[in-house]
């Protein structure tokens, strides 16, 4: 089932990832696209925490990948991956990184904030979902669409 709100807050935006995050399935790469502030790393740091991971997450804009471990997850995760792919100048630095060792495996969830940039990449796996974050004439609302 495709997902559509409208959040108004941080809080709303959590509570969407963590609804939104016991409806995956292990090996399951999520691509985030939306403009800069629009609420892509909010959902990640919501989805995150809805997983168990009690430390900070942050996008990974120099890094390009963070590895997340999870422990006691109660949806049988053991590993995040939250990737940021603006900085890339094309999709083989993405592979350069190793995200290919991650891809397809069942305790693996993959989150790629600018997914628009790395299509062939996502072309690659068998689960894939996007989600598309969007800006409100309120400068407090955020729209996020699952296409």
């Amino acid at each position: 089932m495709k997902k559509r709100i409208v959040s108004h807050s941080e809080r709303e935006t959590f509570a969407f990832a963590k609804a939104f995050a016991k409806t995956l399935r292990g090996g399951t790469v999520v691509g985030l696209i939306g403009d800069l502030g629009s609420g892509k790393t909010t959902f990640v740091r919501g989805l995150a925490r809805a997983l168990g991971i009690r430390e900070s997450v942050r996008s990974p804009t120099f890094t390009l990948m963070h590895v997340h471990r999870i422990r006691n997850s109660k949806l049988g995760f053991r590993v995040l991956i939250h990737v940021d792919a603006y900085r890339l100048r094309n999709e083989r630095e993405l592979e350069e990184i190793g995200i290919g060792e991650f891809l397809g495996k069942p305790d693996t969830v993959v989150l790629i904030e600018w997914a628009d940039r790395v299509r062939g990449v996502l072309q690659k796996t068998k689960k894939i979902r996007r989600l598309h974050f969007f800006h409100e004439t309120d400068p407090q609302k955020r729209r996020i669409e699952e296409t």
